[in-house]
């Protein structure tokens, strides 16, 4: 006999679905986009710290708006459209000026070439030699030079007038103080070299051109070598863009750049509109599930399902759309944001939410969260793991390819890898965690959940310190089923268990924002310093010893907790701190009444 499919809750199943579909080709990205667009780590640390305090600001503020005015839907669907189009917009962030590659001119031995060096990316030569095939490109010069460097210019390209007396010889070279050498040469891309981290581009014949006349680079094998440090333009996007990738603008220049502006406003207002989105949608699924609060995470997980199969595709399309460049090109994914988000815009105006309650004093009621000795270590937990999932928000796919780029041979898949890896993160974590997370949560309680949230960190943050091929990240992101599914779970389940009646979406806010505005953001520059001054490895290998600590100190303090009894009985009309099976029912019990 086939299951009775539950069509009240098919709305918001669908909802989790599209939405988190539609986030997943843009979140994991932007901040490799940043980086792509010359933002240091540093700088998207930064920028990654005010998001969630964004967020923070506007999960309390709305959730309090829609429970004052029962606007839960339409705050909802106004959240949803405010995402969509912030985020399809960042496609469009002005170009970023890049100062011009610097290479190094050679001219010795009876032959000139431009060197380049290029200590990490291995597939440049590759990309240089497929995309170019035998063509020969022209490229303008501008080097360093000195009385001397002339000297051997006007000597053997000018063929300036020059006079012997005593076995001197002098130069007739009116440009010798001239500091700067500029000249127009050719390279021929089908001629590439690497040996060892640089390229070398040769020159075909020694042709060039100064001041519009045609000359010969003569390197004498009888002269000392000539070289020097020069920029390059060869008026072509793809070689610019080749050479250019390592480029960071400075830190300090950021905040005079109306392009970062335009990128860092855009990102506030969809994260604003997921903020909206994700307190909000989860008040409304709570309410619409009633007393059947463990059944939040099999709703949920079609959140992952979305977010993991559309996670893959994005990679997969990034890449096959990029054709082996080294800059990504990422307009498909906002093109699939604005397209799939508009389809839970139509699931969403489906849904049925009524609220019934409504709390005369919000802000007193939820308040008293604050009084329980075992809520503010709930607040304190989700503080910690925020500072943890900041790190593999915002910085795991730069770990990740910073490893590619280190590993011999191309890494021209580094967008699927991560693709796979956002979609392991959901199908092989997430959605059998959120599936199990009822009977999971009932037979270890909230307290024991928080614990074994902590020691996954910890062990998973060790083993992505000790990464050396960026695809062995696969079977560790198994573990995002408890560092996420299980965390996520008990996070708002027991926001919504202890919430006063007609407060639920303030308190979802509240403790989104907690999490997010708090811990994701002290975590977000926190690791924006250490990635730029210890790389990836290091990052997160303190914070995994961080996780370890925060592990060990929690399961003390609750066994002290249990051991005394503190915190076990209501305090001032809180309530008490128990496993999902009985806090379940605490709301229809007076003993527990949090109803002044």
């Amino acid at each position: 006999m086939a299951p009775k499919i539950n069509k009240e809750l098919l709305p918001m199943k669908a909802h989790y679905f599209f939405f988190n579909a539609g986030t997943a080709p843009v979140i994991p990205f932007m901040p490799t986009l940043a980086r792509q667009l010359g933002f240091s780590t540093v700088v998207i640390g930064t920028m990654y710290t005010i998001l969630p305090i964004v967020g923070m600001l506007a999960k309390p503020l709305f959730g309090f708006i829609a429970d004052r005015y029962q606007r839960h839907r339409l705050l909802f669907l106004i959240g949803e459209v405010l995402t969509a189009v912030a985020f399809f917009l960042i496609q469009f962030t002005p170009a970023i000026p890049q100062a011009l590659p610097i290479v190094e001119f050679n001219c010795h031995g009876g032959a000139s070439a431009v060197k380049y060096y290029s200590e990490f990316d291995k597939c440049i030569e590759n990309n240089l030699e497929n995309y170019y095939g035998g063509r020969v490109l022209t490229c303008e010069l501008y080097c360093q030079s000195d009385p001397e460097r002339w000297d051997f210019v006007c000597e053997n390209w000018l063929h300036n007038n020059s006079t012997t007396v005593n076995n001197i010889t002098n130069v007739n070279c009116p440009e010798r103080n001239n500091p700067q050498l500029n000249f127009t040469t050719f390279l021929n891309m089908s001629k590439i070299e690497m040996p060892g981290d640089h390229l070398f581009f040769v020159i075909p014949h020694d042709r060039g051109q100064m001041n519009g006349e045609n000359i010969t680079l003569n390197c004498p094998h009888d002269k000392p070598q000539f070289n020097t440090s020069c920029n390059i333009q060869c008026n072509d996007e793809y070689f610019h863009n080749q050479l250019t990738q390592n480029a960071v603008i400075e830190n300090g220049k950021v905040a005079g750049m109306y392009q970062f502006w335009y990128f860092f406003i855009m990102l506030i207002i969809s994260w604003i509109g997921m903020a909206v989105v994700v307190s909000i949608g989860d008040a409304i699924c709570f309410s619409i599930l009633g007393e059947r609060h463990h059944l939040y995470g099999n709703q949920r997980l079609c959140g992952s399902i979305g977010f993991g199969l559309f996670s893959i595709i994005a990679g997969v399309l990034v890449d096959k759309m990029s054709g082996g460049s080294v800059n990504k090109d990422y307009t498909i994914v906002f093109w699939m944001t604005l397209v799939i988000i508009g389809f839970d815009l139509f699931a969403s105006t489906k849904l049925k939410h009524t609220q019934t309650t409504l709390s005369p004093n919000i802000l007193k009621d939820v308040g008293k969260m604050f009084l329980s000795v075992r809520c503010v270590i709930f607040f304190l937990w989700c503080i910690s793991i925020g500072l943890c999932t900041a790190l593999i928000w915002n910085f795991l796919f730069m770990h990740l390819d910073e490893l590619g780029e280190k590993l011999e041979g191309c890494q021209n898949s580094m967008k699927t890898l991560e693709g796979i890896a956002s979609g392991i993160q959901c199908f092989g974590g997430e959605l059998p965690f959120f599936f199990l997370s009822g009977w999971i949560l009932r037979k270890i309680g909230h307290v024991n959940a928080m614990s074994l949230v902590l020691f996954a960190f910890g062990v998973r943050f060790i083993l992505y310190s000790q990464l050396v091929n960026p695809w062995f990240v696969l079977p560790i992101e198994m573990l995002n089923g408890v560092t996420f599914g299980i965390f996520y779970s008990t996070m708002a389940s027991y926001a919504s268990i202890v919430a006063p009646p007609g407060t639920e979406a303030t308190m979802q806010g509240l403790v989104g924002a907690i999490f997010e505005g708090v811990g994701v953001s002290m975590g977000s520059l926190i690791a924006g310093y250490l990635f730029a001054a210890i790389s990836g490895s290091g990052t997160f290998l303190l914070f995994g010893i961080f996780a370890f600590i925060v592990f060990i100190v929690h399961v003390l303090v609750q066994w002290y907790l249990q051991r005394t009894g503190q915190g076990d009985d209501a305090v001032n009309g809180t309530v008490k701190y128990l496993t999902p099976n009985d806090a379940m029912h605490m709301l229809n019990d007076p003993e527990y009444s949090i109803v002044p």
